[in-house]
């Protein structure tokens, strides 16, 4: 069986057809739903790019992994998916980037290359192609070949796509290359296509710049007058704020659109090609983002802070092997991290025990598992955007700890705890925008005694679980059912 897992950069999760948006037109993706699993409610960890794929690549939270930022090394002790599809007989292939900066402790020396910039391959992939926002060369050289004048700055360069033909997007370049590949292979493959839209700048490539009239487009969330010095802090930062003018916003909001529309053509590319080579019944897809896009919501852009706009994701599985799925749509609780569970099962593996994620095995045999989690968790820290400058009297100055916060997120209710010991907690019954305090104590308390307990019964197990004993090493036995009445 083939495996491709395919990460689209900042998609919300709302903004697909099958998940019930009023406008936007995603036909492949509805189809991938409608013959697999739509995850409904399926969330990052966290964000941005870094710390959410580190999430995705090892099914551990940002509390475990301690990927902080873009650039934040990633531990090498750490099992991941491409190691995992090693061991299963796989060579991994990496279309795109993974945005995970290695281990230095891994580097050889001070100038290794790798060193430079955030943007290295998680370990255990082979490079099928590789192609990012920071290393754009291929494509836009590819462009100059053409005959086009294109910027020397990433991202203006893809600033630029809406001037050119959607064929040659920097989707379609990077498409073209997949196709190509797979096309070659004559044994089971695992790859992983790492699409960049709808990730920013707002310019749609080609005829998707203008699929979308501005003016059928809706307003966001507007902020609350009450806010979180973090929500300030957001709303006054150039790169964050959102567009006051609300003209601004719609046709930002069009062009978001018109990106995500693209992304779904190029996948419809890919998806045309496996059946034209006879592999599209034996291929498991899983089709996922790294983090959400805030689109003006709250009035803010882009993928921080705690609103559940930088975290509400896409999540559609297809594997072949199961009819039982087909069709079916989850509406429980998913997160990132259960993807490397799940994958690991259909490959035959045992899951990791650092593994936070749940394998969503028993949904794709349309069963439902003996206990499943009530609310979706994610992290956020922010000690790269706001960080003191001067000196740190290390070990007492721990500023740079309380720079961050955890979210729990329930049917009712979203309790925010952030690291200097404040809270916000929302009555999402009530208002599922964000904007309604939740005021009961017992209701507050109730929510941040299960982040807390959330928080207990995720720390690193790695290896809690071992017990070294005359010369072995081994695991703790299985408790009996009755465990609890000998004590």
């Amino acid at each position: 069986m083939n495996i491709l897992l395919i990460t689209l950069d900042q998609f919300r999760g709302d903004s697909l057809g099958c998940a019930g948006h009023p406008i936007v037109q995603t036909p492949n993706l509805d189809q991938l739903a409608a013959e697999g699993l739509h995850l409904r409610r399926h969330f990052s960890q966290s964000a941005p790019c870094g710390p959410g794929r580190a999430s995705l690549y090892t099914g551990m939270y940002q509390s475990n992994h301690r990927v902080v930022a873009n650039g934040t090394p990633l531990d090498s002790r750490f099992d991941n998916i491409a190691k995992a599809a090693r061991r299963a007989g796989y060579t991994p292939a990496l279309f795109g980037y993974t945005d995970q900066a290695i281990d230095p402790r891994e580097a050889r020396g001070p100038q290794d290359p790798r060193l430079q910039d955030y943007e290295e391959v998680l370990p255990g992939f082979d490079l099928g192609f590789r192609l990012g926002p920071g290393r754009p060369a291929p494509w836009t050289n590819w462009l100059r070949d053409k005959g086009y004048d294109v910027p020397e700055d990433a991202m203006a360069a893809i600033a630029t796509e809406s001037q050119r033909h959607e064929d040659l997007s920097l989707s379609a370049f990077l498409t073209d290359k997949f196709i190509d590949w797979v096309g070659k292979q004559d044994k089971p493959w695992f790859a992983h296509l790492s699409q960049f839209r709808p990730h920013e700048p707002f310019a749609a490539a080609g005829r998707f710049a203008t699929m979308y009239d501005p003016a059928d487009m809706v307003d966001p969330i507007s902020p609350a007058a009450e806010r979180h010095p973090l929500h300030e802090g957001l709303m006054r930062h150039p790169l964050l704020a959102a567009p006051v003018d609300p003209d601004a916003m719609r046709r930002l909001r069009a062009q978001y659109l018109g990106m995500v529309s693209e992304a779904d053509h190029q996948l419809g590319r890919v998806f045309d090609a496996l059946r034209s080579m006879d592999q599209w019944n034996d291929t498991l897809i899983v089709v996922t983002s790294d983090h959400g896009e805030q689109l003006g919501d709250h009035g803010l852009m882009q993928k921080l802070g705690f609103f559940e706009s930088s975290f509400h994701i896409l999540g559609i599985i297809r594997d072949p092997r199961s009819g039982k799925s087909r069709g079916a749509a989850v509406d429980r609780f998913t997160e990132n991290i259960d993807l490397f569970p799940t994958l690991c099962e259909a490959m035959g593996l045992g899951v990791p025990a650092q593994c936070d994620g749940l394998p969503l095995t028993p949904f794709l045999d349309n069963a439902e598992p003996d206990w499943w989690r009530d609310a979706a968790q994610w992290e956020f820290d922010w000690r790269f955007s706001f960080i003191p400058h001067g000196p740190h009297a290390w070990p007492w100055d721990r500023r740079l700890e309380q720079m961050c916060l955890a979210v729990r997120r329930s049917d009712t209710a979203a309790y925010v705890h952030f690291g200097d010991g404040t809270s916000l907690a929302f009555d999402l019954a009530a208002d599922p925008t964000w904007r309604t305090p939740l005021t009961e104590p017992e209701a507050v308390l109730r929510e941040a005694q299960a982040l807390l307990t959330w928080r207990a019964q995720h720390a690193d197990r790695t290896l809690t679980g071992m017990l070294v004993e005359k010369g072995g090493v081994g695991r703790w036995p299985v408790l009996p059912e009755n465990w609890s009445d000998r004590t």
